[in-house]
């Protein structure tokens, strides 16, 4: 059984499995849309979780907000599920798909046997969609992937109940109503989840946007003092792995929310949107420049002094950058 069902790749996994199941119900929303639209810009420090023996540190919200959030603002209503078994959950995939409803899954990206060996490791928020069943394999659609690809029943099951931190249990979802484009406020719906965005990145939190990425910044200059060269270099390659290779698209999603804003731009009739988009472009091309410089150090390329003083300098700089950038952002909705 195969659904007609359109593959589009994306950047991200959660923002393009969400364009990719509104599209099919009529809803042509575009991967920055549904990402800026769900306030998916975001910045968290969290030193006392470890992640693959690293400190927590993500660039984007907790795995499913962003969907949640876009649903909210536009109307849309979701359908999710989580299972105590394997067996449950096995069950309401096939019967979603006996009904013809394609539906998203949270998984670990560890035992996903197409992935290239570089991008496994133990990271249990990845989505994908499940649009068919041929035999006892099951139809994917992963959004961060050029093609589609299939996974058998044991293969699916062993990543939608992977263990560790963000364990999925099974978890299932997909929209059960979509409004008409013509039916949506978009200036209000645009307008509140920038404010959203701007809330987040400026809030009063020493873990939380500009000031988590400050906190971060005076880290980096004691990682090799308090932990030692080694695991300071390991803490840096979980960083740039965060912001460069876990389904951002580069930049710590910054490339993204410039696409957006600039969409949202042109969609509100705000010419101030089309200019912060192109701040935000340049904002994402100098986190591309503090991972470049970061890999260096982990990989003993680096030929400056006081390496670890440096990147986090440049760190606090872009907190500078990103703190006069979302206010400004806010004035302008």
């Amino acid at each position: 059984m195969q659904l007609d069902f359109t593959h589009h790749q994306s950047a991200h996994c959660e923002s393009g499995v969400a364009s990719n199941l509104l599209k099919d119900k009529g809803l042509n929303l575009s991967e920055p849309m549904v990402f800026g639209l769900g306030a998916g810009i975001f910045y968290v420090y969290l030193p006392f979780l470890k992640v693959s023996n690293a400190p927590g540190l993500s660039y984007r919200p907790m795995p499913g907000w962003i969907f949640s959030r876009m649903a909210k603002r536009l109307g849309i209503k979701i359908e999710r599920k989580k299972f105590s078994s394997p067996a449950k959950a096995q069950q309401q995939l096939d019967e979603n798909l006996k009904q013809h409803i394609p539906s998203g899954l949270q998984v670990g990206v560890y035992h996903l046997p197409y992935f290239p060996d570089d991008y496994r490791f133990h990271f249990n928020a990845h989505n994908l969609v499940i649009y068919g069943k041929e035999g006892s394999e099951y139809l994917v659609s992963d959004p961060t992937m050029e093609g589609v690809h299939r996974l058998t029943e044991k293969e699916l099951e062993r990543v939608r109940f992977a263990k560790g931190v963000l364990a999925p249990k099974g978890h299932l979802y997909y929209p059960t109503y979509v409004p008409a484009e013509h039916d949506i406020d978009w200036v209000k719906a645009i307008r509140k989840s920038i404010r959203k965005a701007c809330n987040d990145m400026l809030a009063p939190v020493p873990i939380v946007g500009v000031r988590g990425m400050r906190t971060v910044a005076k880290a980096i200059a004691k990682w090799p003092q308090k932990v030692g060269v080694p695991k300071a270099n390991y803490y840096l390659a979980q960083m740039v792995r965060m912001q460069e290779e876990i389904g951002t698209g580069g930049g710590g999603f910054r490339y993204i929310y410039s696409a957006f804003l600039q969409e949202a731009g042109h969609k509100t009739s705000n010419a101030a949107l089309l200019d912060l988009s192109k701040e935000m472009t340049a904002i994402g091309d100098l986190w591309r420049d503090f991972a470049v410089n970061a890999s260096r150090v982990y990989k003993k390329r680096s030929n400056q002094d006081d390496v670890y003083n440096t990147l986090s300098a440049e760190l606090l700089h872009l907190a500078d950058l990103e703190e006069a950038f979302f206010k400004k952002l806010k004035n302008a909705v």
